[in-house]
């Protein structure tokens, strides 16, 4: 990714107020050069968002539960597919539905984990979960009315 591009896309003042992101830029890059070095269009997807979730959704029909294997390697959301071949002994006239295997990934964010994956109607749908962990969550402080005592030490 060209500081061009990078420009383009978080604006041009991003190197004025994000110091240091060097690393995680090249991870990024990276990682983007290694999921998009050969885009399938098979099988087709939905992302969807809905608050602090994103639903993956995939057209897997012909794919039975035990045909489909999802994992998480190295910050990559992995869905592979591999449908046992039946029809070999079947004279096709037309075949539409196609049940190759397939191999599809996302890079996912470190704060996200999978939550569920369920298969109905021919419909796989993955559901990612932002975790944030306790020290990231905001913290109410209340205000306390005074009792004339003095709480904090002040210094004069």
């Amino acid at each position: 990714m060209s500081k061009q591009l990078l420009q383009s896309i978080l604006g041009p003042d991003f190197d004025k107020f994000f110091v240091g992101f060097d690393q995680q830029i090249s991870q990024l890059q990276k990682l983007h050069n290694e999921v998009t070095k050969n885009i399938p269009s098979y099988p087709p997807f939905n992302v969807r968002k809905t608050g602090n979730t994103y639903t993956i959704e995939m057209a897997v029909a012909g794919f039975a539960q035990n045909e489909i294997d999802i994992t998480i390697e190295g910050g990559k959301l992995v869905v592979k597919g591999n449908a046992a071949s039946t029809d070999s002994d079947t004279d096709y006239l037309h075949k539409g539905i196609a049940t190759r295997a397939f191999t599809r990934a996302w890079a996912i964010g470190d704060q996200y984990e999978v939550k569920d994956a369920e298969l109905f109607n021919g419909v796989l749908k993955i559901a990612l979960d932002q975790m944030i962990p306790e020290e990231q969550k905001v913290k109410k402080v209340p205000v306390k009315t005074g009792t004339g005592k003095t709480l904090l030490q002040e210094s004069e």
